[in-house]
């Protein structure tokens, strides 16, 4: 799609923006790296590149001599090598995580985005035409619309939710009576998304309904820690939170509407040490919601599973100390899949809940190693690294959709994250357990630190082990 982009009384807009980029190897030559947004200006006053090897690190203002923008546009800046040691002007990487923040021009309408899905299902459930007069491929064939997507979409569809755009935008402006599914077993009108499988949202939304919107950037351990994605609510029922004392859930809007659909919420072990996943179902404190309370949703574990999965053979460590995690999620995707259709269909109820809980001890904190339950395996290294549960601040027009401060000021890590407790092999107890973690021949985790540099802390970019 192309959006607009948005202006004020017809002049353009301003506003400070972040790239980061993320340098896994050592790299001496100059290094162009493009920008989200141009610059306003080409005066390096108004921007700055700092570096860090690690998350937790400070860090390191470099100078302006360390980087020129390429070009006029001022749309990519090239990283001028001028050091020999890590830190220094130039070095890039190994694992460095380079931060500039910079004043940006021409903001896009990126949340059109949300409204796009919405008419794009309502236009094949219901349209015989569009605008132009082009016929509607589907017209009079669709009963029901499912979304089944990995990662960053279905963060996309758990904003989607929220912000309350599975309402068909004619249900807004006429009575609901006649809308409601009808005796032949059609959906509910009234709604754009019949059911939403997401597999591997977690508890977060996507950077997209902001000014100078990134919607790529995805929160890890290691990376994209600094923009707007994981902030309350993260769990689908009403929560009070006393840290930011907002009263929210993920399906508020929905219910006001009565237009929720039914959600499958299935993740990896990865949602869970990269992504602060466990507060999709704790409340932010860390005890255990009752789900009960969100009967349209189920959630699921994929235990021991990776966000991605890597090669089953040849074995692959990738960037990361040891072997990416070969189990892949296809098999029990596709029979959850026919699940939502059943009970979106016919009413059938889907498996029941499958997920860590704190009351039965299966959802613990990632230390001590004694607690979360992980074995001692010679030339592995444990040290329950994870995402912990950030607060951010971007600045007093954040909750209008316009970050002010880029990087944000931290507040902390107020929020409980934690992790599936382990069986003596490593393999996690809760969940669904495919044969590989049943009766396994190996540990698998949803874990890995990475191999560089030296010592290294940090999980890897997509935490997989």
């Amino acid at each position: 799609m192309t959006v607009p982009v948005a202006t004020k009384g017809g002049k353009p807009i301003t506003g400070v923006a972040l790239e980061e980029f993320d340098i896994d190897v050592t790299s001496t030559p100059a290094s162009t790296e493009p920008l989200s947004y141009a610059a306003a200006a080409a005066d390096k006053s108004q921007a700055s590149l700092s570096v860090r090897a690690n998350f937790a690190d400070p860090p390191i203002t470099l100078p302006p001599t360390a980087w020129d923008y390429t070009d006029t546009s001022l749309t990519a800046i090239r990283l001028n090598p001028i050091g020999t040691n890590f830190g220094d002007p130039g070095v890039f990487g190994p694992s460095g995580l380079y931060e500039f923040s910079y004043t940006a021009v021409n903001p896009k309408l990126a949340g059109l985005g949300f409204a796009v899905l919405r008419d794009l299902a309502t236009f094949f459930r219901e349209a015989k035409t569009d605008d132009n007069g082009k016929p509607n491929p589907l017209a009079g064939n669709v009963k029901f619309i499912y979304t089944f997507c990995s990662s960053q979409p279905c963060r996309t569809m758990n904003d989607f939710v929220l912000l309350g755009f599975n309402q068909a935008e004619h249900a807004k402006h006429r009575g609901h009576d006649d809308d409601r599914r009808d005796d032949g077993g059609n959906a509910d009108q009234r709604m754009a998304i019949d059911g939403v499988l997401n597999w591997k949202a977690g508890g977060s939304g996507i950077y997209m309904n902001y000014r100078f919107a990134q919607p790529t950037r995805t929160h890890r351990q290691h990376i994209a820690r600094w923009y707007p994605e994981v902030q309350f609510p993260f769990a689908d029922g009403t929560l009070h939170d006393s840290v930011t004392h907002q009263t929210d859930g993920r399906l508020d809007a929905c219910r006001r509407s009565d237009t929720c659909p039914k959600i499958f919420q299935a993740n990896s072990a990865n949602e869970y040490w990269a992504k602060a996943g466990s507060l999709l179902t704790t409340d932010t404190q860390g005890h255990d919601l009752d789900l009960d309370r969100t009967p349209n949703v189920r959630y699921y574990l994929f235990a021991s599973q990776p966000h991605g999965a890597g090669p089953a053979s040849p074995l692959s460590k990738g960037i990361c100390q040891q072997f990416e995690n070969p189990i892949r999620p296809d098999p029990v995707l596709r029979a959850l899949l026919f699940d939502l259709d059943e009970w979106v269909s016919t009413g059938r109820e889907p498996p029941k809940n499958r997920v860590p809980r704190r009351s039965d001890g299966t959802l613990v904190a990632s230390t001590p190693q004694s607690v979360e339950g992980f074995p001692n395996i010679p030339g592995v290294t444990y040290n329950g690294i994870l995402h912990t549960g950030d607060l951010w601040d971007f600045g007093p027009k954040f909750d209008d959709g316009i970050v002010t401060i880029m990087p944000p000021n931290s507040l902390g890590s107020p929020y409980r994250a934690l992790v599936p407790k382990t069986d003596a092999d490593g393999n996690d107890v809760a969940g669904i357990r495919v044969p590989d973690v049943a009766a396994p021949l190996a540990t698998y985790t949803g874990w890995g630190l990475r191999a560089t540099p030296p010592n290294e802390t940090n999980g890897a970019m997509l935490v997989d082990g």
